[in-house]
């Protein structure tokens, strides 16, 4: 069931195919988790920089859609987190990696955790909702 404040959908919402979130998650943990097989090296600066534009994008398609299931008031303590977890990706993005490769890697490792809690929360959230 849906919160009462939560924003009913629109014919764009309707039209619109839910967020890949299982991709959304390979994407983060390409960064997070750079060990899971023998003879895996660190992604090149190449890598990390389209990684870090995918995930930035993954966001900004993520945070809407967590919005709306939200509502504008959140009703309950699984909400609030979501909220605050999108205020804290839309920090993320106002922020720029930094020059040198290990600051660009740290970033988008700072925005694969945010993408990644932000999945859990859109799970989360869509059971409830």
């Amino acid at each position: 069931m849906r919160p009462g404040n939560a924003h009913q959908p629109t014919a764009e919402d309707r039209d619109r195919l839910p967020p890949d979130i299982e991709m959304m998650r390979v994407t983060a943990d390409r960064l997070l988790d750079p060990d899971t097989a023998p003879g895996v090296l660190p992604p090149s600066a190449v890598e990390v920089d389209t990684l870090i534009q995918l995930m930035r994008g993954q966001l900004e398609l993520l945070i809407p859609d967590i919005q709306r299931m939200t509502g504008e008031h959140p009703e309950n303590v699984a909400h609030y987190c979501a909220l605050a977890c999108v205020g804290e990706a839309r920090e993320r993005l106002r922020l720029e990696p930094g020059s040198g490769p290990d600051r660009a890697v740290a970033y988008a490792r700072r925005l694969a955790r945010v993408l990644n809690a932000l999945c859990d929360h859109y799970e989360n959230i869509g059971i409830r909702s």
